[in-house]
């Protein structure tokens, strides 16, 4: 994991490690209806970019400087793809942005129906919960980082985090009317979990507390950057690599950041974000920055 390989193949090589981990993560000896374990394993294992994850590995392997810290983390690595999916699988509800397509493939309630969709999406959220205290009781992490890492994800994952943003998302679809706003939906919709993902890694890791500070400006300021990188390729991406339909956000009325500023204004404040999040990396003065550098640069260059 520690060569220096392209970013592209080595954010692969952590998808491959994830996600044979999440394949055994939710445990088989459990008495689980067959249907709700067909329905979180159906959106579970549906891929993606498994960036959040990645996130927790790059991290931990930053502050550490060493690839074996990587065991360690990948409970939590888990646990925050966990919470990632849960909330794409009730995001697609009709009750929310009414999508038939995830990740090319029928969203959730389409398969399954919308009720074992959000019964689906309640314990992939609950599970999350479950998997960070065994990075405890394997001996990867001592017990004060784990809680420290639950108070973590239950604050940016929860009310004044990510569930917080998709409220004020909802709301905001009755009119937003400034660019501050919209910063606040994209702040906690999407940068409190990425924020998250690093500052687990960086706990796990042994940051301390000046460096989970700098990761954490860092996870907002990428987490921003890539989810106006989204507005600008709902409206100029390629739907076969994006794996969803284009100009959703028109058609359902969303205000954008290219809507309000413009397609290359929305790519100036990439850029800036971008550069922002880099300079918080170096300030901290890890061991091995390189990746979390190296994915900053990804975000703005990907095409979907």
């Amino acid at each position: 994991m520690n060569e220096k390989v392209a970013i592209k193949t080595y954010l692969s090589q952590c998808a491959e490690l994830i996600e044979a981990t999440l394949k055994q993560s939710l445990p088989s000896s459990w008495d689980i209806p067959e249907q709700l374990r067909k329905a979180m394993l159906y959106s579970l294992e549906a891929g993606g970019k498994r960036l959040r994850p990645a996130l927790v590995l790059s991290a931990a392997e930053a502050v550490q400087g060493n690839a074996a810290v990587i065991n360690a983390a990948m409970p939590v690595a888990c646990a925050v793809e966990f919470i990632h999916t849960y909330s794409l699988v009730h995001d697609d509800l009709p009750a929310m942005d009414n999508d038939d397509y995830r990740r090319g493939k029928l969203t959730n309630h389409k398969v399954f129906g919308e009720a074992m969709a959000i019964l689906a999406g309640d314990a992939l959220l609950t599970h999350a919960f479950h998997l960070i205290p065994q990075a405890a009781r394997q001996g990867g992490i001592g017990a004060e980082i784990a809680l420290a890492i639950v108070e973590d994800l239950a604050k940016l994952a929860g009310a004044p985090g990510m569930v917080g943003g998709q409220v004020a998302d909802m709301l905001g679809e009755q009119g937003i009317t400034s660019i501050l706003e919209l910063e606040y939906i994209h702040l906690h919709k999407t940068s409190d979990l990425i924020a998250f993902s690093v500052t687990a890694g960086g706990r796990i890791g042994g940051a301390t507390e000046k460096q989970l500070d700098l990761l954490a400006r860092y996870g907002r300021n990428i987490g921003l950057a890539f989810q106006i990188q989204d507005d600008i390729l709902d409206l100029i991406g390629d739907e076969k690599k994006l794996g969803k339909k284009t100009n959703s956000d028109l058609e359902q009325n969303k205000v954008t950041y290219p809507f309000l500023i413009g397609i290359e204004e929305s790519k100036a404040q990439v850029e800036r974000l971008t550069q922002e999040a880099k300079s918080s990396i170096l300030e901290a003065d890890f061991k091995e920055p390189g990746r979390l550098l190296e994915i900053a640069d990804y975000l703005v260059q990907r095409d979907h």
